[in-house]
């Protein structure tokens, strides 16, 4: 999925409260001992798949790429635009679905983040995988979590990304939603503004809680200070 990227796509965060304090676990952290924890936890504690017995699934994958800033972590995810066909306006991880020169489901979550978002393959430190998970749109679909340096600059594809938002992961919140004449579980922040469902959702949530179970319990509180 070649293109053009527009490098003025805007990237959205959630504003840090005006003096608030920033959140900071220690005078030289830089979320290397967190992400190690989420790592090992990842490897070791596998998340569940949601299997789909029956159904012919084409292959896709995602990344759910981290960072970290003011003490703690935070994801990029992506914003389609209404023009496409599929899920217009809605939020999702990097990815898309496996090309034939695609090795593994890897290279598949690795050469799609680098299309739409422009971050090469060699400066994400893979952490291991969520559990695998069907789609309405016929896709099987394998998440992959990975880490990339705070301030990567970022080429957003513009054909298929309206916009680059960042969530702060220990801060996101559970709410109810009325979406498409049905009520859903969402996860939202930014006061509500940026609102998560269906698979992505889905994904955050078993990412969610690898990453509170590594968590401690003076990082959360730091982060919700900052927050």
């Amino acid at each position: 999925m070649g293109g053009p990227r527009a490098k003025g796509l805007p990237v959205t965060a959630l504003p840090r409260r005006s003096g608030a304090r920033p959140a900071r676990l220690s005078p030289v952290d830089d979320g290397r001992d967190f992400f190690q924890r989420l790592r090992v936890r990842l490897r070791t504690v596998p998340s569940r798949t949601l299997e789909a017995p029956g159904l012919r699934l084409k292959e896709a994958a995602v990344l759910a790429p981290l960072f970290w800033r003011d003490g703690e972590p935070w994801a990029y995810l992506t914003r389609r635009p209404l023009t496409l066909r599929t899920h217009p306006g809605q939020i999702s991880f990097p990815g898309g679905g496996r090309d034939p020169e695609d090795l593994t489901p890897l290279h598949t979550a690795l050469r799609e983040t680098h299309e739409e978002l422009g971050i090469p393959p060699e400066v994400v430190d893979v952490l291991g995988m969520l559990g695998a998970m069907p789609t309405i749109t016929s896709y099987w679909v394998t998440p992959f979590v990975g880490v990339v340096p705070a301030g990567t600059p970022l080429t957003p594809h513009a054909g298929e990304i309206a916009e680059v938002l960042q969530a702060p992961l220990w801060r996101l919140r559970r709410e109810k939603r009325t979406i498409y004449q049905a009520e859903r579980d969402v996860l939202v922040w930014d006061d509500g503004g940026q609102v998560v469902w269906g698979a992505t959702h889905r994904m955050l949530l078993q990412l969610l809680e690898h990453v509170e179970a590594v968590a401690t319990k003076e990082s959360r509180a730091s982060a919700s200070r900052g927050g």
